[in-house]
C-alpha cells in the first residue's frame, strides 16, 4: 500500500505533539527530526527533505501557530499544505489537449517501466472521457513489444496502428496521417526503452520529438525503484524536456519517495498514477489527495469519482427506489457485490476512507471475500433470493453445499443482510444512490 511506512512514522510524530496542550519551538523542531527521518526512510531526496521540514518549522514557530487553541492541529495543517505544494499544489495537472486534433501524447522510459501497459491504460482512459485515442508501437526492438501491445489494445477497445520494425519517426509520420483520416483526436506513441539511458535511446527520442513536436512527452518511472527513478526523471527531463510522469506500481510501494521527490526536483508535475494491473487502474494524480492519504485523512474524493466511474446511474436510481419502498433483496445485494468489485481491491478502497489507512496496515483482506459472498446467492433458487425469509435449515444446508461453503457462512451472511436493511430502512434511500454504506463483509474468511 502506497506511503504505508511513511504514514505511520508521520502519524506517531503527530500523536506526540497532540498530547501536549501547548507547543514550544523545541516541541515543534522534534517532531519535524522525526518527519525528516521518517521522509529519508522513505527514499526522499535528502535536500527535499530537510527542505521541506525547515519551510514547515519557518511556518510553524509563528505567534498565530502557538498561541492557537489547537496548535498541534495547525501544524498538521500546515504539512498537509507543504507536502501538497512539494507534490505539485493544489490544481489539477492536465492533459494539454491540442485545439487541433489529433493531440500527440509520446511516452518514454527505461524497459521494465510498464510504458506499453500505461500506454494502453492512459488510450482507456481517455476513451471513457469520450476521446478517440490512436495507440503507435514504436517500440521495434524488444522482443514481442508490438504484439503486447495490440493485445492490450484488443483488451480495451483502442486501435493500434504498427509498421514492423520500420524506423519510429516513419511510423509516427505514417500514424498522425492515418489518424486524420479515421477521425483518431489522440495519437499515443509507445517508444522504445532501454535497460539504462545511452546516448542511442536519447538521440532516437530527441529526433522523434524534433520530427512530430508532441503536444506531451510523459515519462513513466517506476516507484518501486526509489531514488533511481527521480535521477531517471531528471535525466530525461535534461535530454527531452519532459512536459509530464506517469508514476508506475504506486500500490506496491511502501516507500512513497519518488512520489514526493520528482515534481521538486525537475519541476515537471506527476499526472497520472498506475495503482494495480487492471487496464482500468490508472488514477489522475491530485497533490492534495496524496498529502490527505499520506497523512490518514484518507481520500474520499477520490473514493466518490471511483464510485460514480463504476456505479451504474440508472440501476443506483432502481436500487433508491427499492430503498425507499424497502424491496431490497439479495438480487440487489448481488448486483451491487459486482459494482463494488469494479471499484478496485478492498483494502484501496477502505484505505481511502478517513483513519482507515493505520488501522488496516496489517490486516490481511482477501479480495475473494466478494466472490465467495456471490457464489452463496448464486447457489440461491431465484425465490430463495426475492424471499430470504422462506431460506430454513435444509435449504441452508443446499445452499452451503452448492456454493462450496458452510452452512455458518450462508447464516452470516443473511444475518448481515437483515441488518443492513435495517440500516437502510432507518435512513431512507436517497442516500444509497451511490453503493451500499452499512454492509460489512462477513468476518468469514
Amino acid at each position: 500500500m502506497a506511503f504505508e511506512n511513511l504514514s505511520e512514522k508521520i502519524s506517531a510524530a503527530f500523536k506526540k505533539l497532540r498530547s501536549k496542550g501547548k507547543l514550544t519551538e523545541s516541541d515543534v523542531k522534534n517532531s519535524m527530526r522525526e518527519v525528516r527521518l521518517a521522509l529519508l526512510e522513505a527514499d526522499v531526496n535528502y535536500k527535499v527533505a530537510k527542505d521541506f521540514t525547515n519551510k514547515v518549522i519557518e511556518r510553524a514557530i509563528g505567534s498565530k501557530v502557538m498561541e492557537s487553541l489547537t496548535p498541534a492541529q495547525m501544524v498538521i495543517k500546515i504539512v498537509k499544505e507543504e507536502l501538497t505544494s512539494l507534490m505539485g499544489g493544489e490544481e489539477k495537472n492536465r492533459l494539454n489537449i491540442s485545439s487541433k486534433p489529433p493531440t500527440i501524447i509520446m511516452l518514454c522510459g527505461l524497459q521494465g517501466s510498464g510504458k506499453t501497459t500505461h500506454a494502453a491504460k492512459l488510450a482507456l482512459m481517455l476513451k471513457k472521457q469520450g476521446r478517440r485515442p490512436l495507440l503507435v508501437a514504436c517500440d521495434i526492438y524488444r522482443p514481442a513489444a508490438i504484439k503486447q501491445l495490440q493485445i492490450l489494445g484488443s483488451q480495451v477497445g483502442v486501435h493500434v496502428f504498427e509498421m514492423g520494425d520500420k524506423p519510429p519517426v516513419e511510423i509516427s509520420k505514417q500514424a498522425l496521417l492515418y489518424a486524420k483520416d479515421y477521425g483518431h483526436d489522440v495519437v499515443i506513441i509507445d517508444t522504445a526503452g532501454r535497460l539504462q539511458i545511452d546516448e542511442k535511446l536519447m538521440n532516437e527520442l530527441k529526433e522523434l520529438k524534433r520530427e512530430i513536436n508532441p503536444h506531451e512527452i510523459l515519462l513513466v518511472a517506476d516507484t518501486m525503484t526509489g531514488q533511481d527513478a527521480v535521477n531517471v526523471a531528471k535525466t530525461f527531463n535534461e535530454m527531452l524536456d519532459i512536459t509530464g510522469v506517469i508514476l508506475t506500481k504506486l500500490d506496491g510501494d511502501t516507500r512513497g519517495g519518488a512520489a514526493l521527490s520528482i515534481k521538486a526536483i525537475t519541476g515537471k508535475p506527476i499526472k497520472f498514477v498506475g495503482t494495480g494491473e487492471k487496464p482500468e487502474n490508472i488514477e489522475d494524480f491530485h497533490p492534495d489527495r496524496m498529502a490527505s492519504r499520506i497523512l490518514g485523512m484518507g481520500d474520499v474524493l477520490t473514493l466518490i469519482e471511483d464510485a460514480q466511474a463504476n456505479f451504474d446511474k440508472s440501476e443506483a436510481e432502481k436500487m433508491a427506489k427499492k430503498l425507499e419502498k424497502n424491496n431490497f433483496d439479495l438480487n440487489d445485494l448481488k448486483d451491487q457485490m459486482i459494482q463494488i468489485r469494479k471499484m478496485g481491491p478492498i483494502k484501496s478502497i477502505l484505505t481511502k476512507l478517513p483513519g482507515m489507512s493505520s488501522k488496516l496496515k496489517d490486516v490481511d483482506l482477501d479480495d475473494r471475500v466478494i466472490d465467495r459472498l456471490y457464489s452463496i446467492i448464486l447457489s440461491m433458487t431465484p425465490l430463495e433470493r426475492k424471499k430470504p425469509s422462506i431460506i430454513n435449515a435444509p435449504r441452508k444446508k443446499r445452499i452451503a453445499a452448492g456454493s462450496g461453503m458452510k452452512v455458518e457462512d450462508v447464516n452470516k451472511l443473511l444475518k448481515q443482510f437483515e441488518e443492513m436493511k435495517k440500516f437502510m430502512k432507518r435512513f431512507g434511500g436517497n442516500k444509497f444512490k451511490r453503493g451500499i454504506p452499512g454492509f460489512r463483509f462477513p468476518k468469514m474468511f
